[in-house]
């Protein structure tokens, strides 16, 4: 069984991930999007919430789980 949960847990990743990138982020599992304009994106999660702030920021990508982020960034927060 323990077999059957780890191929579970890989296909079906549940954890919140930030990766940052050069002028981009990615948000996986994120629970709900808070605030957004071209200067601060607030993402929430199960554990809290990130906030992003910047110029130019846009959401580029916008599904279930993940969000992408791309523009000039300032600061990260996580809370």
């Amino acid at each position: 069984m323990k077999i059957v949960n780890n191929f579970r847990s890989f296909l079906l990743e549940d954890n919140f991930e930030i990766h940052i990138y050069k002028n981009k982020i990615d948000i996986l599992n994120y629970t709900s999007m808070g605030h957004f304009d071209s200067n601060k994106i607030i993402v929430y999660s199960d554990s809290g919430y990130i906030t992003i702030k910047g110029e130019n920021l846009v959401v580029t990508k916008l599904l279930k789980d993940e969000v992408l982020i791309t523009g000039v960034i300032v600061s990260i927060e996580l809370r």
